[in-house]
């Protein structure tokens, strides 16, 4: 992989991981439509880059979020050495917990279904679609009125639940789990922003959960210039695009993000019919 790819997958993966238009369905498609086929044919090298990618994006995080990473990790250990909640942080701090256990459970349980059936162009096309429309229609019919500091035990079932959904490329982990708030009545910043506290552990345990394999046999040959552009590059996209939208939601919807996914759907689809590419992948 030359760096220029590194550069570009970093890129797509950043901006993609926070905005609602799915990082697993781009970092597919992206390969997809140029055509490259080096992660397929090297998938230990594959492996680390997608350490690589989620560790930027890991960083991006912990950089925007540190002072609330500071408190609420202060805050669940102070409820776990009395034993009880008594605070809205503490609260807070668990409910978060809570929604990330069923994209783990489930992260786990079918990875190799996700990645051997589920990740074909037609389906993220699919996806893409059904989930623009599904957006547009929360967006505009949900009466938005709770912040994050009114999120209850219930909430964090129901946003953990459609986090796990988010593991079928195409649906976009931070797309779902803002809808799923904003369904519950939350505010489109406080949804946002429940999401990425929430991605934080997620992103992180998948991060080292990958990590682990690779540290068993090490970096493979050529990987260390791919691996240090593509953390940089999601680092740096992805922190843009977590600012970004958090400022962009405080006034306005999620029209852009609905009229893209389309776009992206039927531009898929269209290169599908004319036979440029095939409809399984590369």
């Amino acid at each position: 992989m030359s760096a220029i790819q590194a550069l570009i997958l970093g890129l797509v993966q950043g901006l993609t991981e926070f905005l609602p238009v799915s990082s697993s369905g781009h970092l597919i498609l992206v390969p997809w439509l140029f055509n490259w086929h080096y992660l397929l044919e090297h998938p230990d090298f594959n492996k680390t880059f997608d350490v690589a990618l989620h560790l930027g994006t890991f960083i991006a995080l912990l950089i925007y979020f540190w002072r609330d990473i500071g408190r609420l990790l202060a805050a669940f250990f102070e409820s776990v050495w009395r034993r009880r909640i008594r605070t809205a942080d503490e609260r807070l701090a668990w409910l978060l917990l809570v929604s990330t256990i069923p994209a783990g459970f489930f992260g786990v349980a079918f990875e190799s279904v996700i990645e051997d059936k589920l990740g074909k162009p037609w389906i993220i096309a699919v996806m893409m679609l059904v989930f623009a429309v599904v957006m547009f229609a929360v967006d505009h019919v949900a009466r938005l009125r709770r912040s994050v500091a009114e999120a209850r035990w219930p909430d964090a079932v129901l946003i953990g639940l459609a986090q796990a959904v988010a593991l079928i490329p195409g649906v976009s982990r931070s797309g779902i789990t803002m809808i799923t708030g904003m369904g519950l009545r939350f505010t489109r910043e406080a949804a946002a922003r429940y999401s990425f506290l929430m991605s934080i552990p997620v992103i992180g345990g998948a991060a080292l959960y990958q990590g682990l394999k690779v540290a068993r046999d090490g970096l493979p040959t050529g990987a260390a210039t791919p691996f240090a552009v593509g953390v940089a590059a999601a680092a740096v996209s992805g922190l843009a695009a977590v600012w970004f939208l958090l400022a962009y939601l405080r006034r306005h919807d999620f029209t852009p993000f609905v009229v893209y996914r389309i776009v992206v759907a039927v531009a898929v689809f269209i290169i599908i019919a004319t036979g440029l590419r095939a409809a399984g992948g590369i």
